[in-house]
């Protein structure tokens, strides 16, 4: 865009220099057009004007806006023109959208007040530049960055989607036992490090083998989407809920201990055995039953740590199931 800091000659009474000023910005596609202040008549124009609002010199001069654009366009250059009024000292900038007759324009006009020696006779100056293509090109640029955002995106969450199946059990929705190792080993040596505990949890669904002799294959997979989504829905994101395999699950959660692991735990067992899958026409009960261990209060290593769970585990099944076990504390005896 052309930018004028000085749009017209000192003076406007030279109808010569006017005429050469005029002519002088037609080479830069500038319209100019030059307005009486009081009466807001046009009194001189340009070329470039006259080809950029498709109008007639012979038109333009001695009309006012009212005369030459519709209601609300005359409104807007109106608006412009006093508010350039009363800032003479400085120009002023403006926008316009018009409708003529070559369809939708879009302009930027830049507008001053020039006066005589005297200050009484005063006229508007105002540029015009017809920036549609610009507008079109930069509304171009901006759909397409905005696609080509969104298509990053979506190959973002494709590459998401892609990662978590490398890491997820398709069925349950839950971490491979790969994953949860790996994760369990971190926690281990910050736990270690920062000397605070978490807990591990083991998993089992009750009765497993009679669903699916009832149910069949696709029943007791409707088992498995239900404690995985139930399990999701009940861990934290630093937390990593894992299927082992066929009924077995395990929970680690992160930096909490013995008591807080068995609440959370307690209400997520609830829920099992409040939870009825529809299926076939049928509904499918389920309860499951838990052994929560901690480190390092019932085991000082991973592999003890899982084995304190499993046995855990173990006691709630001889129980009768549907409950939650804890692990027994180790008390070490001072020398």
């Amino acid at each position: 865009m052309v930018m004028v800091d000085s749009i017209a000659p000192a003076g406007l009474g030279d109808h010569a220099l006017t005429e050469a000023f005029l002519k002088s910005l037609d080479q830069f596609g500038l319209g100019v057009m030059i307005k009486d202040a009081s009466s807001g008549r046009y009194e001189h124009v340009n070329d470039a004007a006259t080809r950029l609002l498709g109008l007639s010199s012979r038109s333009v001069v001695g009309a006012v806006d009212a005369e030459l654009f519709d209601a609300a366009q005359a409104m807007s250059l109106r608006a412009a023109d006093q508010q350039t009024l009363a800032v003479p000292a400085r120009g002023v900038r403006a926008e316009h959208k018009m409708e003529l007759a070559g369809g939708r324009r879009e302009f930027v006009t830049w507008r001053q007040v020039l006066a005589d020696a005297d200050d009484t006779d005063k006229k508007l100056v105002s540029v015009w530049q017809d920036v549609t293509e610009m507008r079109q090109k930069e509304t171009q640029l901006q759909n397409a960055l905005a696609q080509l955002e969104q298509q990053q995106k979506a190959n973002d969450a494709l590459r998401r989607e892609v990662q978590d199946n490398q890491v997820r059990d398709t069925v349950s929705g839950l971490y491979h036992r790969a994953h949860f190792e790996e994760q369990l080993r971190r926690e281990a040596d910050l736990s270690s490090r920062e000397q605070r505990e978490f807990a591990l949890v083991a998993v089992a669904i009750d009765g497993l083998d009679e669903i699916r002799a009832k149910f069949g294959v696709d029943g007791c997979e409707r088992v498995v989407e239900a404690l995985g989504r139930l399990l999701r829905a009940n861990t934290r994101a630093m937390d990593s809920p894992c299927r082992l395999g066929g009924d077995r699950f395990v929970v680690l959660l992160s930096g909490i201990g013995l008591a807080i692991a068995h609440s959370r735990m307690e209400q997520l067992r609830r829920q099992c055995s409040q939870h009825i899958i529809p299926f076939n026409g049928q509904q499918i009960p389920f309860t499951v039953c838990m052994g929560v261990a901690s480190f390092p209060h019932t085991a000082g290593g991973i592999d003890e740590l899982m084995r304190s769970a499993d046995r855990a585990l173990a006691n709630a099944r001889e129980t009768g199931g549907n409950r939650v076990a804890l692990a027994s504390i180790q008390f070490v005896q001072e020398a």
